[in-house]
């Protein structure tokens, strides 16, 4: 009689895993997408690692914007929204109100393998020129440049200051930038940083709308740092003090007695008793008037 046969093999190959994902690899030559681990893996929404691969895997100049992700994934507005804002806090998206060569103003984004203010191994490139047409993906790191941490934004410990211990209004003053220019987007750690400097202007007496202008004005079209560099230069200027406040109650005019006129009993204000206006002989009002 025969043996049996069996196509099973007898043990597991040296090194595959008993449990867990095994990968099958296929070297792929066409059609594919680099991700980094830090995106892929990063914890969180799986919406947000979702809509960050299919923006990494499209060619420049598809649109991004809320309504053509919603008609390619099935989930609504509310979700894609949110995922679109935790990659830009993140640092994987950023927005850009640009000008184009005709003179109209767009919204660009740009979507990085690289969060930005992460150090590049291999060196920060320069990133892409917005008025000139791009080949490749928008994939570099702006250059990045490291601004100290004032010493008001340290406890007495040493350690840097969080955002639950900062000035409630400066926060609010720094997370209203956006509103003036969205690319002044600042992360919690950046927000925590620059509210002490905020909060020395607010106790100086300015509104918070003036310094909303102060930091907003004048801005450059292209921001090749984060915007904390710039906001942190500006805020170390010495404030100018509010004007002071006249205390003093304001002066009200002296009100003449009321009188009845001697000739017609008609009641007139003046600062003795006599004849009214009209009951004055002409030459009285005459040198009355001169």
């Amino acid at each position: 009689m025969a043996d049996p046969q069996s196509n099973v093999p007898s043990r597991a190959d040296a090194g595959t895993p008993t449990s867990g994902v095994i990968h099958v690899r296929t070297r792929l030559t066409a059609d594919f997408t680099v991700l980094s681990n830090a995106l892929v893996q990063r914890r969180g929404s799986a919406v947000t690692i979702g809509v960050a691969a299919y923006i990494a895997s499209l060619p420049d100049g598809t649109p991004v914007t809320i309504t053509a992700l919603c008609d390619h994934f099935d989930e609504g507005e509310i979700l894609i929204s949110r995922a679109l804002k935790e990659l830009e806090t993140a640092g994987y998206l950023e927005r850009r109100r640009e000008r184009t060569p005709s003179g109209q103003i767009r919204t660009r984004t740009y979507f990085y393998d690289i969060p930005v203010g992460t150090p590049d191994p291999d060196g920060p490139p320069q990133p892409p020129e917005p008025r000139r047409p791009r080949e490749q993906h928008a994939a570099a790191v702006p250059e990045t440049v490291q601004t100290p941490v004032p010493a008001e934004a340290e406890t007495e410990a040493g350690t840097p200051a969080t955002l639950a211990d900062a000035d409630p209004r400066a926060v609010a003053v720094l997370t209203t930038l956006r509103r003036s220019d969205p690319r002044l987007l600042l992360t919690e750690q950046e927000a925590a940083r620059l509210a002490p400097a905020v909060t020395r202007w607010l106790a100086a007496g300015l509104l918070p709308t003036q310094i909303t202008d102060h930091l907003t004005a004048g801005l450059p079209d292209r921001l090749l740092t984060r915007p904390v560099g710039i906001l942190a230069h500006r805020l170390k200027e010495t404030p100018l003090p509010a004007p002071a406040r006249n205390t003093e109650p304001a002066r009200r005019p002296a009100v003449l007695p009321m009188w009845n006129c001697d000739g017609c009993d008609r009641g007139f204000r003046a600062a003795e008793p006599g004849r009214c206006r009209d009951c004055r002989p002409s030459e009285e009002r005459l040198s009355t008037a001169a």
